[in-house]
C-alpha cells in the first residue's frame, strides 16, 4: 500500500489560468488534496481581457426601471473569483515555479525554482501559452519602454497618444478595442487582407472610428531614444516611417510544454507534442504518460477561449480523480 509523505498530494496542477482554477475547484469538490503550483498571480491570460462579454452568464444586468447594476467583468475580476472559489473548496496555492516534472513508478515529483519538491500521483498540466516575439529590431530593446505585449496591462500609460498595434487575431482585435478606448490615434496592422478573428469582434474592430486598420501591412523596426518614437513599416514593397508613441504585439501564442518534454532516461516526463509543440491529450484530457492530464492552451487543438478552458480543467480533474481511485493512491 502506497504511503503519502508528509508534503504530498493528490494532484498536483501546474499553472492557475482559467484551466487550472476550474480543475482546482472541481479537484478539490471530488475531495482530492490539490496543490496548484503558479509562479505569477492567478489568471493567466484571463488577466488582459478587458470586457469578458462572451462567457455565458457574463452580461450586463438592469433593475425593473431599466437602470443597469451590474455590467460584465473583465478577466481580472472573474480570475479573482475562480481563485477564491477554487481555496473555498479547499484547494491550496503556492505561488513558486516548477522548473521540473520527474516520474518515477506512479509518482510524480515538481521540482520547485527554491529546491523544494512536491509529490502526487496525478499531474495536471495547465501552463497555458505565452505571447510570441516578432524578433525585428527594437522589440525587446524598448520592452517595458514603449514596447507591450498586454493591452489593459500598460494602455493606460499611452492615454491620448499615438499607438501601433500589430496582429489580427483574437487578441489583437480586442487590445485594439480596449486601447481604442484610450487613444483616437490608433493604427491597427495586420500582415493578410483580412483579420483572422472571430467574425463578431473583427467587424467591431472595422467599424470603430478610433481604428485605422491596414491590412498587408508588416512592421520591420522599432525605433526611438529611450523610449519608442517611430515604427518602420512595410505594405506591398513600400517601406515608410510612422511615428508612433508605443507598439501593442498581439502576434500568437508559443505553449508552454518544455515540463513534458524532457529525457525518459534521466527520470523527465516526456509526453507527445503535436507540431506546434502543445500537448496531446484524448477526450478525458490524459495525455500519453499515464496520470498526466493537460487542459486549456497548452493542449492540442484547444479552442483558446476562457469558457473552453475552464471546461477542459474540469474533465482533467474528473478523470485525474478516475485514475487516482484506480490506482488506490488517494492521499
Amino acid at each position: 500500500m502506497y504511503t503519502m509523505l508528509k508534503s504530498d498530494f493528490d494532484l498536483l496542477i501546474i499553472g492557475a489560468g482559467p484551466a487550472g482554477l476550474t480543475a482546482a475547484q472541481y479537484g478539490a469538490r471530488a475531495n482530492l488534496k490539490v496543490l496548484v503550483l503558479e509562479r505569477l498571480a492567478p489568471g493567466g491570460q484571463a488577466l488582459s481581457i478587458d470586457v469578458l462579454e462572451n462567457y455565458p452568464g457574463n452580461v450586463e444586468r438592469k433593475d425593473a426601471e431599466g437602470n443597469v447594476i451590474a455590467g460584465p467583468r473583465t478577466g481580472y475580476e472573474m480570475a479573482q473569483d475562480m481563485h477564491s472559489q477554487a481555496e473555498a473548496f479547499g484547494a491550496s496555492f503556492l505561488c513558486e515555479e516548477v522548473c521540473e516534472l520527474k516520474k518515477e513508478g506512479d509518482l510524480f515529483t515538481a521540482v520547485l525554482a527554491n529546491g523544494e519538491t512536491r509529490k502526487a500521483p496525478a499531474v495536471i498540466i495547465a501552463t497555458g501559452a505565452k505571447h510570441s516575439f516578432l524578433g525585428i529590431p527594437g522589440e525587446k530593446e524598448f520592452s517595458g519602454r514603449g514596447v507591450s505585449w498586454c493591452a489593459t496591462c500598460d494602455g493606460a500609460f499611452f492615454k491620448g497618444k499615438k499607438i501601433i498595434a500589430v496582429g489580427g487575431g483574437d487578441a489583437a482585435c480586442d487590445g485594439a478595442q480596449y486601447l481604442s478606448r484610450l487613444s483616437g490615434q490608433l493604427i491597427l496592422i495586420h500582415r493578410r487582407d483580412r483579420f483572422r478573428a472571430q467574425r463578431a469582434l473583427a467587424d467591431r474592430v472595422l467599424q470603430n472610428k478610433n481604428i485605422e486598420v491596414r491590412f498587408n501591412t508588416v512592421i520591420k523596426e522599432i525605433k526611438g531614444d529611450k523610449k519608442v518614437g517611430s515604427a518602420v513599416l512595410e505594405c506591398e514593397g513600400r517601406v515608410y516611417g510612422e511615428t508612433a508613441d508605443a507598439v501593442f504585439i498581439f502576434a500568437g501564442m508559443t505553449p508552454q510544454s518544455w515540463l513534458v518534454s524532457g529525457e525518459e532516461s534521466s527520470g523527465g516526463v516526456k509526453a507527445e507534442l503535436d507540431d506546434g509543440g502543445y500537448i496531446v491529450s484524448d477526450q478525458k484530457m490524459a495525455a500519453s504518460v499515464p496520470g498526466l492530464f493537460a487542459a486549456g492552451d497548452v493542449r492540442s487543438g484547444s479552442f483558446r477561449q476562457v469558457i473552453v478552458a475552464a471546461g477542459e480543467g474540469a474533465v482533467a480533474a474528473h478523470s485525474a480523480a478516475e485514475y487516482i481511485e484506480q490506482l488506490g493512491m488517494r492521499n
